[in-house]
């Protein structure tokens, strides 16, 4: 038996790894079809390393390999770990505005799960003021984390592509409650569609936060603007403010400032 320890994973190495899985979904997603070599050379990567790549994320349902490269999977959600790092100079900035929409007082403020919504969280951190009801895991922890703040985290069945508790056990709690505001990430938001995500059942326990709500504050980058996804979770005249970066394009942003949405450029 060797005596000596195993060597521990280098942090480094495993966010490289990260930002590489990050930026083929990335490629996939924009180009649809991707191919090794353009990869390899775009990436810094061997062809081989490209190939296991394609492999980890195939077998994690988020593109489907063919020969020589790999394609999009049509209607895939991609986990928030992924998403995490696309935009991120808008949404910092989408994140900021939303933040100032919020008045000094005591309020019950409900954020559901999201990348965008994550940047809003992390910027209230000192804001005692608030109490923050979330049903998002992973900004339950990172708020509690800081004396001061109350986080009340929903319970339910939890959906590894969000973090997000959902289902009947969430939607129950939610129904007792009453927010002064709640935040709101969607997959998509257009006039004739409204506020759309890619789960029925996470649409649902959206629904209920919206409408248990006095204001409904909508953070989405221009890419979500303009488009449909699978589930509604309310019709866009219920969204009070849109919060969305200036490439949102300016005929979809027209229709929704008719429909009655306050749609605030950043």
């Amino acid at each position: 038996m060797d005596p000596r320890p195993a060597p521990r994973p280098d942090p480094a190495v495993s966010t490289r790894r990260s930002d590489r899985l990050s930026a083929i979904v990335d490629a996939v997603t924009a180009r649809e079809t991707v191919r090794v070599a353009s990869l390899a050379t775009e990436l810094g990567m061997s062809r081989a390393s490209v190939r296991r790549d394609l492999a980890v994320l195939e077998a994690r349902g988020l593109l489907r390999r063919i020969h020589g490269g790999a394609t999009s999977r049509p209607g895939a959600e991609h986990p928030v770990r992924y998403r995490d790092t696309r935009n991120r100079d808008a949404k910092a900035r989408i994140a900021a505005a939303c933040v100032e929409e919020l008045p000094r007082r005591p309020m019950a403020v409900a954020i559901s799960g999201g990348t965008t919504t994550t940047e809003v969280a992390r910027r209230l951190v000192g804001r005692t003021e608030l109490t923050i009801v979330t049903n998002a895991v992973n900004i339950a922890v990172e708020l509690a984390a800081h004396p001061g703040m109350k986080v009340i985290v929903a319970g339910g069945t939890m959906r590894p592509e969000s973090y997000e508790a959902v289902g009947p056990m969430t939607d129950r709690f939610v129904e007792g409650l009453n927010f002064g505001v709640t935040i709101m990430g969607v997959d998509g938001i257009s006039a004739a569609g409204g506020l759309t995500t890619h789960d029925a059942v996470e649409a649902r326990t959206d629904q209920g936060l919206a409408e248990r709500s006095q204001r409904l504050i909508v953070v989405a980058d221009s890419t979500k603007v303009g488009r449909v996804t699978l589930s509604q979770i309310v019709a866009a005249a219920r969204a009070t403010v849109l919060v969305t970066d200036t490439a949102a394009p300016a005929d979809e942003v027209d229709r929704l400032r008719r429909a009655g949405v306050d749609v605030r450029l950043v």
